[in-house]
């Protein structure tokens, strides 16, 4: 038909997709294709036919038909309707490219392909998740195959094997290890001995010996090998053993290019600069002729080094110790050293090796030989004949040949030497019950030149696939006889006459035996005998035309053409036998031990008996080689194979295969990138194409009958669907398939024909189809119908409001027109009015100005008469002064000038006569005269002179008294002098100063114009600044309620931030709870594991030492952590004697260093859990003080800002208030000058605008001063508030507001700074205040010339922080001020009440009679003295308190002095005198006593065995009162606290503990077991701490209660042993509890449908998934209801707490999420939008549970939410980036890895649903790449919360409580 889809040849696709453009018709000779990328294409039918289709006769040779898309991607292959090479092909490549799905069944095969990425699929999440499952229920795996191997071998009791085979670099050797690791993982090992282990550890060995770098694989396995892990009775890994086939040796001395020798040499040499390598003299890869062939030594992102620590390591592990490991390396690097031996040619026939050759020298150094015989055999060979022996030399290159070959055999003695030791080493000395085979070997190869290595690993795939075809043809014959399906033979393709060709008699290995027996034996003449036995007697045998020394063989794969060179020399593997004797008269041990019999093997671990000497491994030789020893190193190589290849068999038909085919998707190792040609190649190689022929050639299709009628239950009409499925069936599908051959109905199921699941979907899909049409027919009818219904309302509703809109405008337009009228009139009343009023005032103005300015100009006339005169008086006085001064000071002058003309003449005079000689000679008359007498003068002066000597002396000492005298005067007379000069200059200053006074007169008269003539205009400039101060002023108080609106946000944004940032705090450190008390929770788990496996061995010891005798018990661990760290008896006294003897018997034996060792981690534990326990309290300590004090610090810090904001508004109110009363005073003034009519310069209203303006001058400038200080205020506030924003921690911010916002020191300093900036020092002139005062109010100001420095912005910003503290204030003293008010109204009130009942009391009294009013005054003193009473029996009752502490920590100390006196505490009866005690302090309390149970101390036993060992459950939780034997347990300990009996109560608390563990330990799996003792266990925990006495527990208690508190014992430590206890019961219960959920999770959460119908079933494979459909034993959603409804009866009928039940169902549905979400990750036919309805539909179901429950607040919803968003991005739409931006915001519990693993397991069940495009993936990738998470894929079901025992006060009295007789204790007495 026209449009059907095709499948066509292509060139370099394989296969191209195209459809039908025109319909054909029979005998049609052409197809008109059009392919999928749009070209038209011609198909003839000759050309189909040339290309082979695999048609069925009835198609006439037609294309393969494609499968319809809702089967495309299917998890098995022989799911698909139409089963051939295109469709295989094509569902392979989608499941590879688009889903990234490696994995994919082929019925019984599994086909891997090599993805050439590591996935994360393989860890042991998944193992777990993947163990116990059935092989179809999960998604393909390689886990799958190794879980149906072993569960098979468990059911079945038959070995199994696992079949992996593929080409090189398919992934078959990393296959093969994980289903190796799933075993070791999932078995485990029956011994301490760590086997599986071992058995991983022997990977890195044989891949280092047996691996190397090819063209094709980086680490291909040059040889097959097939591994049996053993198991015992238990299924538990107990050893394996391993077989290796074929051995590329070859490699050993040649590699091609790019590729490299074994892994191990290369190792070596990365190693070689270690000391311990050091002899072996080694140096790079490349200076190796063995290693450097290749020309690429190095394999990226592979450390050899690090490889080469992994290889010893794994030695190490199995047993092969250092020295032998030494002699391995030893003989590998001789290996290496012997390639480099270069031999020479001596002449023509003979070679010769130089003397003293370095590597020669090494090698035989190394290997312990001569080097004159190796060098002699390296050259020679020895003939023999029957009389004879010859030595002949060879030529050159027979001697490189034999050099080789010596080096191949050395290498493969040490191959198997390693094998046969790692087999002994895995080999274990339990009988092996079973095993699982794991077969590596390598798949069909075909290169350009073929040869005999070529040859045999395809005739080994011969043999694998005859195997194979064989499974494969048995299981389809099974299936169709359980079915009870007629059986007709299928035909498939048998390759028994290939093998015939290769192994029968005169086949090709037999003619290559015999020709190697040949003495001149050559290929050539094995190739003739070849041709002329085969060649016209076998189909499959050819001879290629162009050549004489190749064969070709038809294999089942393809045809191989072989190259003969070489084969003879290969099947021979000849080796010169001297240079054996020579290797084996060596005396490295090692070395002759490689060339021994394996019977004289030597021990790996080089053990040395107490005899001395060398030893040997006994090993039990194989029975075939028992007497053939001589012979057997003369087989052949193909015959050796042969008979190990037929052994393979034998083990292979002995066991049940399981089969996986690896695929290489391409040559170049690219990730994730698939090449059609090479995928088609090896599946036809590796039997999967074969598979599936075998499969269509019957009924490929198989449905049961309810997934067919649930599939198909569309296709059928009401009366078709009978209550017998099968007979509903059949009648339907007689009338859909009218063919009778294309079904056919089984036992079970119904058997399809190819093609017919197609044709019953497309059926299906059009039924659906017409239904969606008929559906949207029907709603588009309605819709369209209330489309207009709606359109039709809208139409009359808008006439309707339209109309009426149309009245009231008219309405409107009327009354308008009558107020227009009205507005007229009284409007230009108005105007005429307010005309008259203007002109009026205009005209009193104009008088008042008038009248002012003539008063004025009077008034300066008057004053500038007056100033005149007394300027006239001033300058007349100082200009007569002036005269005077000149006159004076001229009179003067004439005075000196005339007597210096006087005293000139006289000097003149005289300078004449002295010049006259007359002079001289009236001079010289009388001379001599003279000179006598004053030489008689003389000698008078001289007596004189003596007289005056003496008298100086005399005078001598008052002229020195005088002297000091005068000179204190001089020093006074210069200070006056200087006071003089001062004074001067103070009459210069003076001076000066008067004429700055001039000049500032001068100035004064200019500014008192400037003011005179600023006056007349200083009416209108101040009505500006009252109109713009209005303006400032409304413009602040809309500031302030912006501010105070600002404030209010920020608060309220601050408030968020710290709860926020407390919320966050709170989260983490309950975050860090949670982990401590997890991390001390499983520390006690893993104490208790120990403690059992204690138990258990002691209990192994003692019966393995001891018989039992009757009466004989034996004694529990006294290991437990209870006893460890409490010294709890470990037993009762009786018990415990009778087993002393026991346990000096068995402590003989023990193994004291397994004791010593758990001993030491019990210690350890316990010190871990007390650190534990003590840094739990010490973080919940910090956490409590961290929110007390975050709640603190945040309350200060917003009380001083909100007091800080008052103060700020509180100022700013005051100074408007001032602002205000100021411009009243200049109104006022104003008008009070204006009826004065004066208004000069002294007059009032001059001198008050004078005053407010210099204030107004000192306000500016004190604003100016507060905005600096409030600007440095605001940045530090805006620095903190930066700060807390970037820090999540909110103390320091908190601590910085405080520091900032104190309001005291801020409201200080506030008022201090304008204090000092309304001081003098801080005014300025009034010119500069004229000049800014003049600048603000001209009529055009300069504002930026006026805000140069920022004034007017720091003025409007400290202006707002002023208002923000006043209002801040004002708000802080308004609510003080109500709190005080309604302080003082609740006082009053009690005032007033309490009057009221006086008086009342007083009128009562009053009115009674004498006597009565006596008897009431009476009584009411009576009630005042009772309250008093009462009040001091509470302080009285308060110091007995502190009396009983002091008394009771005396108490204390004195027992602590008795025990330091005495040394040690005496031993307790119960007690044994050879275990360790260490006691614990019990302090005594002094209480009451009261409801208490007495016991004898010989009842014990029996108490604890009635209360706890024997109970049981069922019947105490229905017909008693919940948690009864707790009670009746702690009756009984009051009694031994009463009696103050310490070891009574010692011993009774040990016995209850150690019954708890006995109990849980013998019924463990039992729920309502575990759930009983954990509900009592937790009330006898909080039975201690009611009645403990502590005040913390008692606030709930009754009066009676706190009189039954202990009254001796502080039981403080046995509480936190109990808790221990308690949370070891909650983990058992948890556990039991899982166990119980787990089988019916994945049934009744994700298979069953719960709305019937959703989700149709679709077409599976041979792997059939585990039914939907709910059968008879299948799991439903109700039955998980069921099981919690009845785990939460259990619960409430035990009286467990309702906080530890809501901590249980969290831990339920998290298993039930976290199980279920699993397997939606590993189940692709799980991942679709119907089954995401159901989940849904699953989980509000159990929602809905949780609110019938009351249990909606527990956390268990939380628990779901991964599986709910799983469910919605099922549902969602995934096309555009809104939909992935919407995923990415809607998945935020989803994991990317699970996201994305979801989207790419999205499978359409329906033909209407779409595929998730690999686009849409990515585009999901990149948004959810900076996501920081796990990248684990599932999640963790073994996750346990930590569980918290909140304390539960209990309201019943003790001594209420009745004790049945049905639990036997009627030994106790009621006290």
């Amino acid at each position: 038909l026209a449009y059907a889809r095709v499948w066509i040849p292509d060139v370099e696709e394989v296969w191209k997709s195209a459809e039908l453009t025109k319909d054909y018709r029979h005998g049609d000779g052409v197809l008109q294709l059009q392919l999928e990328d749009g070209k038209v294409s011609v198909c003839t039918l000759f050309i189909s036919t040339e290309l082979e289709y695999k048609l069925d006769p009835k198609t006439n040779n037609l294309p393969h038909l494609r499968n319809p898309d809702i089967l495309v991607g299917e998890n098995d292959l022989t799911a698909l309707s139409y089963l051939h090479e295109p469709a295989v092909l094509h569902n392979l490549k989608v499941r590879f490219m688009d889903s990234k799905l490696i994995y994919t069944y082929c019925g019984i095969v599994l086909v891997a392909i090599n993805p050439y990425e590591t996935l994360p699929i393989y860890g042991t999440d998944i193992i777990n998740a993947y163990s116990g499952q059935n092989m179809g229920d999960m998604d393909p795996h390689i886990f799958a195959v190794a879980e149906e191997a072993y569960k098979q071998m468990a059911r079945d009791e038959r070995n199994q094997s696992i079949i992996v085979s593929g080409e090189s670099g398919a992934g078959k050797t990393v296959s093969a290890k994980y289903a190796m690791r799933y075993f070791a993982t999932v078995s485990g090992s029956a011994s301490e001995a760590n086997v599986e282990e071992k058995v991983l550890a022997s990977n890195p060995i044989m891949e280092s010996i047996g691996n190397a770098k090819t063209t094709r694989n980086d680490n291909s396995s040059r040889f097959g090998k097939y591994i049996e892990i053993g198991f015992d009775k238990k299924y538990h890994i107990i050893g394996a053993n391993m077989r290796t086939y074929l051995l590329e040796k070859s490699r050993v001395v040649f590699q091609a290019d790019e590729e490299r020798n074994y892994h191990i040499f290369y190792q070596l040499c990365a190693s070689g600069h270690l000391p311990e390598f050091k002899a072996l003299k080694l140096g790079k890869a490349d200076d190796f002729h063995y290693t450097k062939q290749g020309r690429n030594p190095v394999i990226d992102g592979i450390d050899d080094a690090k490889e080469m620590s992994t290889t010893r390591n794994a030695f190490t592990l199995l047993g092969v110790n250092e020295s032998y490991q030494l002699g391995l390396f030893q003989i590998l690097a001789s290996i290496l050293h012997l390639g480099n031996v270069e031999v020479k040619d001596r002449d023509s026939d003979s070679s010769i090796i130089p003397p003293n050759n370095g590597h020669l020298s090494v090698f035989c150094e190394l290997m312990g030989v001569t080097y004159q015989d190796m060098s002699h055999w390296l050259c020679h060979k020895k003939l023999k004949t029957a009389t004879e022996t010859y030595i002949k030399p060879i030529p050159k290159l027979q001697a490189i040949n034999a050099r080789d070959a010596l080096a191949k055999h050395i290498y493969a003695k040490l191959f198997n030497w390693i094998v046969d030791h790692v087999n002994k080493a895995l080999h274990s000395s339990v009988k092996q019950h079973s095993f699982i085979g794991v077969l590596d070997i390598y798949g069909f190869e075909t290169f350009e030149i073929n040869s005999f290595e070529q040859f045999c690993i395809n005739y080994a795939n011969e043999k694998l696939q005859q195997q194979f075809n064989m499974h494969v043809f048995k299981l389809e014959q099974e299936e169709y006889m359980r079915e009870q399906i007629p059986w007709t033979l299928i035909d498939f393709y048998d390759n028994q006459p290939c093998i015939n060709l290769i192994e029968a008699k005169m086949g090709i290995l037999d003619l290559l035996d015999e020709e190697c027996k040949m003495p001149k034996g050559s290929d050539d003449s094995w190739a003739q005998k070849l041709y002329n036995t085969h060649l016209k007697t076998c189909a499959l045998f050819e001879k290629p035309r162009m050549s004489n020394k190749a064969f070709i063989i038809q294999h089942f794969a393809d045809k191989v053409e072989y190259q003969c060179d070489g084969f003879l020399e290969k099947n021979k593997d000849t080796v010169n036998e001297e240079q054996i004797h020579v290797l084996k008269a060596s005396k490295f041990d090692l070395l002759v031990e490689l060339f021994q019999d394996e019977e004289k093997a030597r021990s790996p671990t080089g053990a040395v008996p107490a005899t001395g000497g060398r030893t040997r491994l006994s090993v039990k030789p194989d029975k075939n080689k028992g007497g053939q020893a001589s012979k057997e190193h003369k087989k052949t190589v193909g015959l050796q194979f042969r008979n190990s290849l037929q052994l393979l068999m034998e083990t292979l038909n002995a066991t049940t295969p399981h089969y996986v085919r690896c695929i290489k998707p391409n040559d170049y190792k690219y990730g994730f990138t698939f090449d059609p040609k090479r995928a088609v190649q090896q599946l036809r190689a590796c039997g999967v194409l074969e598979t599936i022929r075998i499969s269509a050639a019957g009924f490929p299709s198989r449905w049961t009958y309810q997934e067919f009628f649930s599939r198909y239950r569309v296709l059928m009409k009401q009366k078709d669907v009978l209550t017998d499925r099968k007979m509903t069936c059949k009648n339907v599908l007689e009338k859909l398939v009218q063919d009778q051959d294309k079904y056919q109905f089984g036992k079970t199921k119904i058997f399809f024909r190819a093609g017919q699941v197609a044709y019953l979907e497309k059926l299906r899909a059009d039924k659906l189809r017409a239904a969606c049409i008929r559906i949207q027919k029907t709603i588009r009818c309605w819709l369209a119908r209330k489309k207009y219904l709606r359109m039709k309302h809208a139409a009359t509703t808008i006439q309707r409001y339209v109309r009426g809109y149309q009245a009231r405008c008219l309405a409107k337009f009327l009354r308008r027109t009558r107020a227009a009228i009205v507005i007229q009139k009284y409007q230009r009343m108005y105007v005429q009015r307010t005309c008259y009023k203007r002109k009026q005032a205009a005209a009193l103005v104009m008088q008042c100005i008038l009248r002012a300015y003539m008063a004025r100009q009077l008034y300066k006339a008057l004053l500038r008469e007056h100033k005149t005169i007394i300027i006239q008086k001033m300058v007349r006085g100082w200009l007569a002064r002036q005269w005077y001064k000149r006159t004076l000071k001229a009179i003067v002058y004439l005075q000196c000038c005339i007597r210096r003309m006087r005293a000139k003449r006289e000097l003149k005079k005289l300078k004449i006569e002295a010049r006259s000689v007359e002079h001289f000679k009236k001079l010289n008359i009388g001379m001599e005269n003279k000179i006598m007498q004053l030489q008689r003068r003389i000698d008078d002066q001289n007596k004189d002179n003596r007289a005056l000597s003496e008298r100086l002396n005399s005078l001598e000492n008052s002229h020195a008294a005088e002297s000091e005298r005068l000179r204190v005067e001089l020093t006074r007379l210069r200070g006056a002098e200087e006071d003089a000069k001062n004074n001067a200059n103070k009459v210069t200053s003076l001076l000066e100063e008067l004429e700055r006074l001039r000049k500032d007169l001068q100035n004064t008269q200019k500014e008192k114009k400037a003011i005179e003539d600023w006056a007349k205009t200083y009416q209108e400039e101040m009505e500006k600044m009252i109109s713009e101060l209005k303006e400032q002023n409304h413009l602040l108080k809309n500031e302030k309620n912006d501010l105070n609106r600002l404030i209010q946000e920020q608060g309220q944004q601050w408030t968020e931030k710290m709860q926020r940032a407390l919320k966050e705090e709170t989260q983490q450190l309950e975050y860090d709870l949670n982990e401590e008390r997890s991390r001390y929770q499983n520390l006690l788990t893993e104490h208790l594991r120990l403690e059992e496996k204690y138990d258990d061995l002691k209990e192994e010891i003692t019966f393995a030492v001891n018989v039992p005798k009757p009466g004989h018990r034996r004694t529990d661990s006294t290991h437990s952590s209870n006893e460890s760290e409490y010294t709890y008896n470990s037993e009762f006294a009786e018990s415990e004697e009778g087993t002393r003897g026991g346990e000096d018997v068995s402590k003989a034996i023990l193994d004291m260093s397994l004791f010593l060792k758990l001993q030491k981690r019990v210690s350890e534990l316990e010190q871990e859990k007390q650190s534990l326990q003590n840094e739990l309290d010490r973080r919940e300590e910090q956490f409590q003080r961290a929110r007390a004090r975050d709640d603190e610090e945040h309350k200060k810090a917003r009380s001083a800002e909100l007091e800080y904001e008052s103060l700020k508004r509180q100022e700013l109110e005051s100074e408007n208030k001032k602002l205000k009363h100021d411009l009243n005073e200049m109104r006022q003034s104003l008008r009070g000058s204006a009826e004065a009519g004066s208004a000069a310069p002294g007059s009032p209203a001059y001198t008050v605008l004078l005053d407010q303006l210099n204030a107004s001058n000192e306000e500016l400038e004190v604003r100016k001063e507060e905005v600096l200080i409030l600007r440095s205020q605001l940045v530090s506030q805006r620095e903190a508030m930066q700060h807390k924003e970037t820090m999540t921690e909110p103390l320091p911010y908190i601590e910085d507001v405080q520091k900032l916002t104190d309001a005291k020191e801020i409201s200080q300093a506030y008022m201090g700074l304008k204090e000092t900036n309304r001081s003098p020092r801080f005014t300025r002139r009034p010119t500069e205040v004229n000049e800014l005062v003049s600048r603000l109010r001209s009529p055009f100001p300069d504002y930026h010339k006026l805000n140069e420095d920022g004034e007017l912005w720091l003025v409007y910003e400290g202006l707002k922080e002023t208002n923000r503290l006043l209002e801040s204030q004002l708000q802080a003293q308004r609510r003080s001020h109500e709190n005080e008010v309604e302080v003082l109204r609740g006082e009053l009130q009690s005032v007033k009440e309490e009057n009221n009942r006086q008086q009342q009391l007083l009128a009562q009294n009053l009115q009674l009679p004498p006597e009565a009013r006596i008897e009431a005054s009476l009584q009411h003193e009576i009630t005042r003295l009772t309250n008093e009473n009462l009040d001091l029996m509470e302080q009285l009752e308060k110091q007995d308190k502190t009396v009983r502490k002091l008394k009771k920590q005396l108490k204390v100390f004195a027992k602590k002095i008795n025990d330091l006196e005495g040394g040690q505490m005496d031993v307790s009866p119960g007690q044994t005198t050879d275990e360790p005690v260490h006691p614990v302090n019990i302090p005594r309390r002094e209480k009451d006593f009261q409801g208490m149970l007495e016991y004898k101390k010989e009842d014990e036993l029996k108490l604890v065995k009635n209360l706890i060992l024997e109970l049981k459950p069922r019947g105490v939780a229905v017909n008693l009162i919940p948690g009864l034997p707790a009670y009746v347990l702690f009756m009984c300990l009051r009694h031994a606290d009463y009696i103050n009996d310490d070891q009574k109560v010692r011993s009774l608390l040990t016995s209850i503990i150690n019954s708890i563990k006995k109990i849980l330990k013998k019924r463990g799996d039992d729920f309502e077991t575990v759930s009983f003792w954990l509900s009592n266990t937790c009330r006898f925990l909080h039975c201690l701490k009611q009645y403990s006495g502590d005040e913390q527990f008692m606030k709930h208690n009754t009066s009676k209660q706190n009189d039954h508190c202990l009254s001796n014992f502080d039981l403080a430590e046995y509480r936190q042993v109990l808790s221990d206890l308690a949370i070891q019961i909650y983990q058992q219960l948890i556990k039991c509890m899982e166990n119980i959920l787990q089988p019916m999770i994945v049934s009744g959460m994700l298979e069953h449908e719960t709305i019937q119908g959703v989700s149709g079933v679709k077409p599976t494979g041979l792997r059939k998934r585990t039914s939907s459909i709910a059968d008879e034993g299948t799991y439903t959603l109700d039955s998980i209801i069921r099981q919690l409804n009845s785990f939460h009866s259990i619960m409430c009928q035990h009286g467990t707490d309702p906080e530890l039940i809501k901590q249980v169902v969290k831990q339920q549905f998290y298993i039930i999420g976290a199980v279920t979400l699993n397997n939606l990750l590993l189940r692709k036919d799980m991942c679709s939008w119907s089954k995401g309805m159901q989940i849904r539909y699953n989980v509000s179901q159990l929602e809905e549970w949780l609110r019938d429950k009351n249990l909606m607040t527990c956390g268990a919803k939380e628990t779901l939410e991964p599986l709910i968003q799983a469910a919605q991005l099922l549902q969602v739409k995934k096309k555009t980036d809104e939909d992935a931006e919407a995923i990415c915001s809607m998945c935020n519990s989803l994991s990317t890895a699970q996201i994305v693993k979801v989207l790419n397991l999205y499978t359409p069940v329906n033909a209407f649903e779409e595929r998730v495009s690999v686009l849409f993936i990515r585009t999901i990738q990149t948004r959810l790449r900076d996501r920081k998470e796990s990248p684990q894929l599932l999640m963790d079901t073994k996750v346990i919360y930590p569980v918290t025992f909140p304390f539960n006060p209990s309201s019943l009295a003790l001594e209420t409580i009745q004790i049945p007789s049905s639990l036997n204790v009627g030994f106790l007495t009621r006290v």
